[in-house]
């Protein structure tokens, strides 16, 4: 028998299991494609058997009928490209597949060589005897029917089970109604054309959607840019549109279109003909340019800020801005380092502040930016603001020639040195002029030039590094490089790195003095007279723990007789007579002034009376160690909020981050009550968490306790303390019991929260929690000062003891915290827009877990 014929019989043996294993794998191939057909139609028939037609209203049941035929239609045409019908190869190569050895395949070879050999003929041959015995066991293939990975949530499962649901518990004949609807819908649409249209303005613009069959035929007003849309019912032809609004051009589509949508881009008519038409004259709303313009003067800050007040409108709002400085060359100087050149440089281009909330049409803002390091400092310049809306269009200010405001450099020294790190900038062509003059400065410098070794050898290091560098050849990346150790060396002349508060004290009476001999500008003086005021207050505190500390080694409690007492308002007025002679421009009264309140400072003798009232010492302190310890539990609470829903927050951070306040209570309050405690009385904050009940015992202990059983921990210790509270009987001792009373319940409510890991609604108790301890800490320094008030009449000595140097309370003696702010300058407004702004956008971020979101609404709401 030749090799053709063996193969031919065993597959015609073979005929009924190819066949069996053909149907196997069209039913593979059939399964796999239109799966989501049967489980779309089984779900379908399902809800009509147990009566969905009779609950849905109609249009719920028209709706979901043309998505469900959308869908089928969808996947029946993603089935069909899918289908792969199995031939006669497929089909052999998968029993094949079954078999061992393959024998099918082995069947249908042919002999490479040997061909003329009987030897390899008949090898061959019985080759394929044996190969047709095998082909012989050969059985249909099972179809793989496994859906698994095409549906992995078993939606065909589901859908039978509601199919099988539905026959045993439902009715059949339900299904009889699609036809009723579908014949009622017949003729609801043979009753006679009819049409629909709506008119949605850009969402820009903020306003509603329109219903075009509620407005009145003749004149009509529609913001430029709105989208009109029409649908037309009845038979195709009975209506159409004609519209001269859209400016379209090129094919349009018919105007008996069933739907259009266009957008208004012109004045015209839009007209319906037809039964029951209309028609209207469309005016378009134009979208005008935003307008923006500079409100004042640009000025310097205290911290050399540029502060430029402008104001910016819109017909519906401003979406950004951009203030653009450029260099006015053609003003400029040409003197000294400024001869050259200059480098081309890019215009200088900052965004604008806008209004956090409110309304953005029409609003009021101040930019303001430090400019200190750029080149163009006090060079001149122009300003240009410019205002962009939503639409995309512009509207620019009027050009502002201004002197680029900018840090002022009192000491000498540090303006040669910022002069020098300004040509420099200006020009690397300078480099060689800078080095020379560098080096005259700092050759053979007679004494009171460098107050510091230090910054001489800065001062050297620097010139080397430039004089190797210009050797070599200067880079833009060496000269930055070399314009910021200048910045810093100008700095610290500027500011030196004071640990003596006297020496500092000085350096800010100098450095007044040499403002008003240099005719400075207000802003500049009022920035010198804070930071005199806030030396001198340092120095003050400095010489009242001095002479604490040698009336406690020497035992003497007594006044020296010449001592000079002043208080906090003499001061103040000493001050404030200052500033007024030199807004007056009498800079020689000024100055003497300023130096008789040198020659008084440096003359005084600060003592501190001696009258204690220990017990409110302990109460107090220990109601600042509670408020530290609820806002580090607080912080956690936060923390743990954030590593909940977002693990990888804190990666970028260190394990042992405590927060702001500590985990444990470590750190500054907030509020700054903790202030004096942490500063000035570190001894009295550990005296006192040693006499009150030992808070804060370690973190080896908090961390063995969760947040719930700590928060019950603090409850228990500020109800302690409310027990050995003073000023009972008096309005305020009543008033700080009434206040620590809800803080408790406040705690309570965090206990609660935390138990149940509701840590949003935790953080919320903790917050009033917090709150509430501040008032009760208000005022029960209230009730103290007004104790000591009544006890101490006709003696001064007893009413300076609870008494800074300047008449201040102290922290832990009397009203805790100050009423001024703890951030000063315009600054902290940029910094809370930018906070809003973060909060607003995290806010907005869909993907972010409700309960954040729904935390992070509350803070908008508060703020």
């Amino acid at each position: 028998m030749s090799n053709r014929s063996t193969s031919e019989t065993a597959l015609k043996r073979l005929g009924f299991v190819l066949g069996l294993t053909r149907l196997g794998l069209l039913a593979e191939t059939l399964t796999r494609a239109f799966w989501p057909v049967w489980t779309i139609l089984f779900a379908l028939a399902a809800s009509v058997m147990m009566g969905a037609l009779d609950v849905l209203p109609l249009e719920a049941i028209w709706a979901i009928g043309i998505f469900a035929v959308l869908a089928v239609g969808w996947f029946v045409a993603r089935g069909v490209a899918k289908v792969h019908w199995p031939t006669r190869e497929d089909t052999i190569a998968r029993l094949d597949s079954t078999l061992p050895g393959r024998p099918l395949q082995a069947l249908r070879d042919a002999p490479a060589i040997g061909e003329g050999d009987a030897g390899s003929q008949a090898i061959w041959q019985a080759h394929q005897d044996r190969m047709a015995e095998r082909a012989k066991a050969a059985r249909a293939v099972k179809p793989n029917l496994q859906l698994a990975r095409l549906d992995p949530f078993g939606l065909r499962y589901t859908a039978t089970l509601l199919l099988l649901i539905g026959l045993l518990f439902g009715s059949v004949a339900r299904v009889g109604q699609i036809g009723e609807i579908a014949s009622n819908g017949v003729t609801d649409l043979a009753a006679g054309p009819t049409w629909e249209g709506w008119i949605e303005p850009p969402r820009y613009t903020g306003l509603p959607a329109r219903y075009l069959n509620d407005q009145p035929e003749g004149a009509l007003e529609i913001p430029e840019g709105s989208r009109i849309m029409l649908r037309l019912y009845g038979e195709v032809g009975a209506l159409t549109v004609a519209e001269t609004v859209s400016a379209r051009t090129g094919e349009l589509p018919s105007a008996a279109e069933p739907e259009q949508s266009f957008l208004a881009a012109q004045d015209g008519t839009l007209e319906i003909s037809g039964p029951g038409g209309a028609k209207w004259d469309v005016t378009l709303l134009r979208d005008t340019a935003p307008e923006i313009a500079m409100t004042g003067s640009a000025d310097t800050s205290a911290r050399g800020e540029m502060t430029l007040p402008f104001e910016g409108s819109d017909d519906y709002e401003v979406v950004g801005g951009t203030a653009v400085i450029n260099l006015d060359l053609a003003s400029v100087s040409r003197t000294y380092g400024l001869a050259l050149e200059p480098e081309a440089r890019e215009p200088i281009s900052v965004p604008l502040p806008l209004p956090i909330s409110g309304d953005r049409a029409s609003f009021e803002e101040i930019l303001i930016e430090d400019f200190s390091e750029h080149v163009w400092a006090h060079l001149p310049v122009t300003v240009t603001l410019i205002a962009e809306d939503a639409a995309g269009q512009t509207g620019e200010s009027v050009t502002l020639p201004i002197d680029l405001p900018a840090r002022r450099f009192f000491d000498p020294l540090a303006a040669a040195v910022i002069e020098m790190r300004r040509d420099l900038l200006w020009s690397k062509e300078n480099a060689p002029r800078v080095a020379q003059l560098m080096r005259a400065v700092s050759h053979n410098p007679v004494d009171g030039i460098f107050k510091r070794e230090t910054d001489y050898l800065r001062l050297r290091t620097i010139l080397r590094r430039l004089e190797a560098f210009k050797a070599y050849g200067l880079t833009d990346e060496k000269r930055d490089e070399l314009a910021e150790a200048l910045w810093e060396l100008a700095l610290n002349l500027e500011d030196g790195t004071l640990g003596n508060a006297l020496e500092r004290l000085q350096q800010a009476q100098e450095r007044l003095a040499e403002a008003m001999k240099n005719g400075a500008s207000d802003a500049e003086i009022e920035r010198l007279m804070q930071e005199l005021r806030e030396a001198t207050e340092d120095y003050m505190r400095e010489l009242a723990r001095r002479n604490q500390q040698e009336g406690e080694q020497s035992g003497d409690q007594q006044q020296a007789q010449n001592s000079m007492q002043m208080d906090q308002n003499d001061l103040q007025r000493m001050m404030d007579r200052i500033q007024e002679l030199m807004e007056q421009g009498r800079m020689a009264e000024a100055q003497q002034a300023l130096e008789e309140l040198q020659r008084m400072l440096e003359n005084m003798q600060v003592t501190q009376g001696q009258g204690q009232n220990g017990e409110g010492d302990q109460s107090m302190q220990g109601l600042a160690d509670t408020l530290r310890e609820q806002q580090g539990l607080s912080d956690e609470a936060f923390r743990e909020l954030q590593e909940q829903f977002n693990p990888n927050a804190q990666a970028g951070q260190s394990g042992e981050n405590q927060g702001f306040n500590g985990g444990e209570g470590r750190g500054t309050a907030h509020d700054g009550t903790g202030g004096e405690g942490e500063g000035e009385g570190q001894e009295g904050t550990a005296q006192g968490q040693q006499e009150n009940g030992q808070q804060g015992q370690g973190g080896n202990e908090s961390s063995d306790m969760g947040l719930g059983d700590r928060q019950q921990a603090l409850r228990q210790e500020l109800d302690r303390q409310m027990q050995n509270l003073p000023g009972a009987g008096t309005p305020e001792g009543d008033a700080a019991r009434e206040s620590l009373g809800r803080a408790g319940d406040a705690m309570d409510g965090a206990e609660e929260a935390l138990r149940q890991d509701d840590l949003a609604t935790a953080i919320d108790r903790q917050a009033e929690a917090m709150e509430a301890l501040r008032e009760g800490m208000r005022s029960l320094g209230d009730a103290m000062d007004q104790a000591q008030q009544q006890g101490s009449q006709g003696n001064a000595q007893a009413q300076g003891a609870n008494r800074d140097p300047l008449g201040r309370s102290q922290g832990n003696r009397g009203a805790a915290g100050t009423d001024d702010g703890l951030l000063q300058g315009e600054d902290v407004y940029r910094q809370a827009r930018r906070l809003l702004d973060e909060i607003r956008r995290r806010a907005g971020e869909v993907e972010r877990p409700e309960i954040e979101r729904n935390y992070l609404e509350r803070l908008l709401d508060r703020f």
